[in-house]
Formats: C-alpha cells, structure tokens, sequence
C-alpha cells in the first residue's frame, strides 16, 4: 500500500469518531407535567413509580416523600433520573449518565426512548 493511502487509512476512523458520535444525539427531553390516571394517596404514588420502574429493568431509590430516583444500567451505559410527583402529575429529569454522549442538551437517543417508555409504564401503573 502506498503510504499515503496508508496514513489516510489510518487517519480517516479518528477524524470520522466526532462526526459519527454526534449523529448518535437527539435533544434530551424530560418529561414534564404528566399525568397520572385516576385517583391515589402519595404512598400509592411513590409503589407505582417504582413498581413501573423496576418492570423496566430501572433500579428504583425513595429519596423522599415526592422523589423517586431511577437508574438503569444496560451493558456499559447508565442512566440516572429524578421522578418527583404528587398526586395528580409527575416529572421525570435527567440527572446523569455515563456513555451515552451527553453533550449540553443532547444525548444519545436510547435515553430518549427509555425515559419514554418509564414515563408510558408509569400512567400504565396508575390505571
């Protein structure tokens, strides 16, 4: 191989990793204002979270009456969540993560799509 070729082989994967990595981000979104169905007392509230949670595979801690914070470690990625509710609505934020490229507002898509579907399972458990 000639060299030069050779060094653009070489080259070309490490000038690409930026470039592919960013169309691996979506704008990260939180959950704001959804709404529980039907009625419960906030204990109720606070076993439905977690139950949803933990149906997901999502590590599921009381920090207080109110706030519920979920984690979920799939392969080398992890996820971290603040669940803060009362009795008619619920929140979901972000709070960290690790490998999936966080950068300022956006974030690899697969956190999208489990805050999503915690959010879906969530109104499921309250029905």
């Amino acid at each position: 191989m000639h060299r030069r070729h050779f060094l653009r082989a070489a080259i070309a994967p490490t000038l690409l990793a930026p470039v592919l990595a960013a169309c691996r981000q979506a704008p990260l979104v939180a959950v704001s204002g959804a709404e529980f169905i039907g009625s419960a007392t906030e204990i109720q509230r606070s076993e439905q979270i977690r139950r949803a949670g933990i149906g997901l595979g999502w590590t599921m801690q009381e920090v207080r009456p109110g706030l519920v914070r979920g984690t979920l470690n799939l392969r080398s990625h992890q996820a971290v969540v603040d669940i803060a509710y009362d009795l008619r609505r619920f929140t979901i934020a972000y709070v960290d993560s690790t490998n999936l490229n966080r950068s300022g507002e956006m974030i690899h898509p697969n956190y999208n799509s489990w805050v999503q579907r915690l959010q879906n399972a969530i109104v499921a458990q309250s029905t």
